[in-house]
């Protein structure tokens, strides 16, 4: 006999059924109306910093050579112009911050009258505490990128074989190598800064200085005491992730598109024993890459482990094939002869075929100036911002500009 009252068995299923029903149709609802959001709740919180975290907007990047920091620069310009901060440009018609001198302050555009209130510093320079402390803030926080000393050297020879001296009389990298000292002069070591020790040059220090145990410990502690991370180029995603979690940025800030990249058909195959002979010719950038290798590694085990880190990749390379399948035509890099708009043609220097990216043609403008900003090579956005920042400046010489007045600045999209 029923109960008084007691819902009966088959009505109490039929509650729990149209229950779930309600719920998964409200999940799908939610879906649709989140559609943006492409990841697990998990995944999401990866993806936004703490509310605790406040994103550092203060930030120097010494752009070191032939080590993926074209690639940096675009993320430092776009972040930029996210949160509409001031960029510390070349003065005049300056390209870089007046490299390979020694950086002073008088270098950046404006420095005179804005003085230290510029929020972005990224140009190549040639590193100066003392003057760069007269333009950033107290608080800024400095990076920079190291890349293998091996990779390096073959890519520097490539990119400036036509304008070093110690380069122009070989027939490639490894006979270069086999006798380093028959082509390179130290009394031309201006001209030859690309083909010794380049990164320890930008650095500040002297590229031909004695690989003495002491003086190498000293720079390198120096280093530490001037910056407050140093990445790894050979681990670039891993990097950005790092960067991303230090610096309290978001994931879409640090996605990016490889820029300044050279078709693989340049790349010279070196030869065991010029691999073994980068090491000892460029003994002061070996000895300060495997120094800072070590570092980035064991910052990484300290903040944010390698569990994380590897799920934190993942979604940084899902977000990034997201946007070149919403961007590029091609989905990938193209040869510098089948770049259909001109205005994104990348520099060419030396024998590289430095790559460049054909947009869709039918992206709505929104879309558009967003995709713009991930491939537009970086003498074309190094010049627009001076515009922007400047524009009772004369414009920066010969170079094609994506948008030609402030007026049609669009700020791109932010994702969460």
């Amino acid at each position: 006999m029923k109960s008084p009252g007691r819902t009966p068995r088959h009505v109490r299923c039929l509650i729990v059924f149209s229950l779930f029903l309600g719920l998964t149709s409200l999940s799908a609802f939610l879906h649709m109306k989140n559609k943006n959001y492409r990841f697990s709740k998990s995944h999401e919180e990866l993806l936004i910093p703490p509310t605790s975290c406040h994103a550092k907007t203060n930030v120097m990047f010494l752009k070191t050579h032939k080590t993926a920091s074209s690639t940096v620069l675009n993320i430092m310009f776009r972040f930029a112009e996210r949160y509409n901060l001031t960029v510390a440009l070349p003065a005049d018609q300056l390209y870089h911050l007046g490299y390979p001198r020694t950086f002073v302050a008088q270098f950046v555009e404006g420095f005179e009258t804005i003085g230290q209130n510029y929020n972005i510093m990224c140009n190549h320079l040639r590193f100066n505490p003392l003057e760069v402390k007269k333009v950033m803030a107290a608080n800024t926080f400095y990076f920079s990128i190291l890349r293998n000393p091996i990779r390096l050297l073959e890519s520097s020879y490539i990119y400036y074989k036509s304008i070093v001296p110690a380069f122009k009389n070989t027939k490639n990298v490894n006979e270069f190598l086999a006798s380093p000292t028959k082509y390179y002069h130290p009394a031309d070591y201006r001209a030859n800064i690309y083909a010794k020790n380049i990164m320890w040059f930008d650095f500040g220090y002297n590229n031909n200085a004695e690989d003495d145990t002491k003086y190498i410990q000293a720079v390198l502690e120096e280093i530490e005491q001037n910056f407050h991370l140093i990445l790894i180029a050979d681990y670039f995603d891993e990097s950005m992730i790092l960067l991303k979690n230090t610096l309290c940025w978001d994931l879409d800030d640090v996605i990016y598109f490889k820029l300044n990249a050279r078709s693989q058909e340049t790349v010279q195959t070196l030869t065991p024993e010029s691999e073994e002979q980068i090491k000892a010719w460029c003994s002061l950038d070996w000895k300060l890459y495997l120094h800072f290798n070590q570092s980035f590694w064991r910052r990484i085990e300290e903040t944010i482990g390698l569990e994380v880190l590897e799920k934190e990749v993942d979604l940084l390379r899902t977000r990034q094939k997201e946007l070149m399948e919403t961007c590029l035509s091609e989905q990938e890099a193209v040869r510098k002869d089948h770049i259909r708009n001109k205005a994104l043609l990348p520099f060419q220097s030396g024998a590289a075929n430095i790559l460049g990216y054909n947009l869709k043609q039918d992206l709505d403008n929104r879309t558009l100036r967003t995709c713009q900003k991930m491939v537009i090579p970086e003498l074309q956005y190094m010049s627009y911002l001076y515009s922007v920042q400047h524009p009772h400046k004369r414009k920066k010489m010969g170079l094609p500009l994506l948008w030609t007045s402030v007026q049609e600045k669009v700020r791109a999209p932010v994702s969460n």
